[in-house]
């Protein structure tokens, strides 16, 4: 197992597409939901036991061997959103690309081609880190830190956020994405069906409202 193959796939400059994804904090900031720091911690927080609970046990689960084609069916069902389904297929599609070239894997290739629009993201997402020698947990670290590092950094942009506070909201945040993760990863080891299935329907709501506006700068 390398721990630098865990900081390749969680460094933010990995080129699978997530920063142009605010992970719903844009639309959260035009309703007003998000305007300092504070919004920011509780959003992130909320999105991390809810949505980043379920993303990442779906990422450990593919890590740990699972079907990917029952697991991006257990997704399907897990993201009510169609909007949110369309992002996720096309980051899954993206992340997919950077993985195949990044670590070859037959896995990759015959879930690439079981899924030719792309599969969701998490589920790529555990088969890449299946494919980088790392381990359930990790692909679980790689989702949690994803479903809130989105967030922060978008915020930054949108609010102008002093990036010192946004880093301090998810350092506040690790004994929250410790819990998730081993929740997540316990979860791997059981069938696909009893996988965590946590939502957030004002966030569904909000993706839905956002994909609908003219102008943006995120694409989620």
């Amino acid at each position: 197992m390398s721990r630098a193959a865990l900081l390749v796939l969680a460094d933010g400059r990995f080129p699978a597409g997530g920063h142009a994804h605010s992970g719903g904090a844009e639309a959260a900031v035009v309703a007003g939901h998000i305007r300092n720091a504070e919004d920011l911690a509780a959003f992130c927080r909320g999105r991390l036991h809810t949505t980043g609970l379920t993303a990442a046990a779906l990422a450990a689960a593919a890590a740990h061997g699972h079907d990917p084609s029952a697991l991006d069916g257990a997704a399907d069902a897990r993201t009510p959103s169609p909007a949110l389904r369309a992002v996720a297929r096309k980051l899954g599609r993206q992340l997919m690309r950077a993985a195949r070239a990044t670590w070859p894997s037959e896995e990759l290739d015959a879930f690439a081609l079981a899924r030719p629009r792309g599969g969701h993201q998490p589920v790529v997402l555990g088969l890449t880190a299946r494919a980088a020698g790392l381990a359930p947990e990790d692909a679980a670290y790689c989702a949690a830190y994803e479903t809130v590092g989105g967030p922060a950094t978008a915020v930054v942009r949108l609010l102008s956020l002093n990036p010192f506070e946004a880093t301090a909201v998810l350092a506040r945040l690790a004994p929250d994405m410790d819990r998730v993760v081993e929740q997540a990863t316990v979860s791997a080891h059981g069938p696909v069906d009893e996988l965590p299935c946590g939502s957030a329907p004002l966030l569904d709501i909000l993706a839905e409202a956002h994909a609908g506006r003219p102008v943006r700068l995120f694409a989620s």
